[in-house]
């Protein structure tokens, strides 16, 4: 969840943060969470891009992130943002969680909080946090957004017939879909199709807090 982009998982190339100015502080909790995902993310993208075929040079053309950066990713050597992730889950046809998943065992899962992998903007302003577990095939996915005040948040589409129902739990929200906005308060909800370009905007004085469902037309990962 592209041309102010402010949000993703730590790249540089964007598919939705702006150019940011200096990030904030981060805290050693988040700094950990981005070390520990890099290595997941080389290793995923390694096994996807090669399963695909595709050489490094392919992957850039199709995806808009360059050669060097995906080559730094596929390394271990740099955690990409939301954005870039995005850009490279669509090019490879998969859903955004194969890339940022560790590979468990099938049975019953607990998601501890203090576990999560928290996926953010270069200047931290928008943070996606996976509510499911992400070992296998799967049409829907479930995120905890946080979007700072006064920060927007631009999304490119996603894969044809991608749908988003979101809710908003906290603050207010505007989001930009198919030439309208719509605004919504704690407690509102909104359904939309999220296969072309889209954008959320904290209009509020407080951080905003949403739930998103995100449903796939087809089984991808």
């Amino acid at each position: 969840m592209t041309k102010k982009k402010t949000a993703a998982v730590r790249d540089d190339n964007a598919k939705r943060p702006p150019d940011p100015a200096a990030p904030p502080a981060v805290s050693s909790a988040a700094s950990n969470e981005s070390t520990d995902l890099a290595p997941v993310v080389g290793t995923n993208l390694r096994r996807l891009r090669t399963r695909r075929g595709l050489s490094l040079e392919r992957l850039a053309q199709i995806s808009g992130v360059s050669r060097a950066m995906l080559g730094q990713i596929e390394l271990g050597q740099s955690a990409p943002t939301i954005n870039v992730l995005w850009k490279i889950a669509r090019a490879l046809e998969v859903t955004f969680s194969a890339l940022i998943s560790a590979r468990t065992q099938s049975g019953a899962l607990v998601l501890r909080s203090n576990e999560s992998k928290i996926l953010t903007s270069k200047d931290r302003s928008f943070s996606s946090r996976a509510l499911f577990p992400f070992d296998e095939p799967r049409r829907v996915e479930f995120y905890e957004l946080r979007l700072a005040t006064g920060s927007t948040e631009d999304a490119d589409g996603h894969p044809p017939g991608t749908s988003e129902n979101l809710v908003v739990t906290a603050g207010t929200i505007e989001i930009d879909v198919a030439g309208d906005t719509h605004r919504l308060e704690a407690g509102d909800s909104i359904l939309f199709e999220a296969d072309t370009p889209h954008a959320y905007r904290n209009a509020g004085k407080v951080e905003a807090v949403m739930y998103l469902v995100m449903t796939y037309a087809e089984e991808i990962g």
